[in-house]
């Protein structure tokens, strides 16, 4: 049986996560898997990337209607996000892309 698109995004971030914290002793980065928009009725699953130390949150959603696309957004943990999201080709978003938006947006 083949992965899905979140089960690799999984991966994907899981490795890029693994790197970080053995190349960046102050950042710890958690990530969280959601189906919630999937229960409210939107045809997405969504992928949070937090660090509590600088407050700051990576949004990516993978929409059912755009499987080879990821809508992202640098945001914030105490904030909603904006109304407008970047786009990425899905093969573009690998472990090495992940691992550098991680270590340069959660970087002070």
């Amino acid at each position: 049986m083949s992965k899905t698109i979140l089960e690799i995004l999984s991966d994907r971030a899981t490795e890029a996560h693994g790197r970080i914290q053995s190349d960046f002793k102050d950042i710890n980065p958690i990530v969280g898997l959601s189906r919630g928009m999937r229960d409210i009725g939107f045809p997405a699953d969504t992928m949070t990337i937090d660090c509590l130390r600088t407050q700051r949150r990576i949004i990516l959603i993978l929409h059912d209607e755009q499987p080879g696309i990821v809508s992202y957004q640098f945001a914030f943990r105490d904030r909603d996000p904006a109304d407008n999201f970047d786009a990425i080709d899905f093969e573009e978003l690998t472990t090495q892309k992940i691992y550098d938006w991680i270590a340069d947006y959660f970087s002070v």
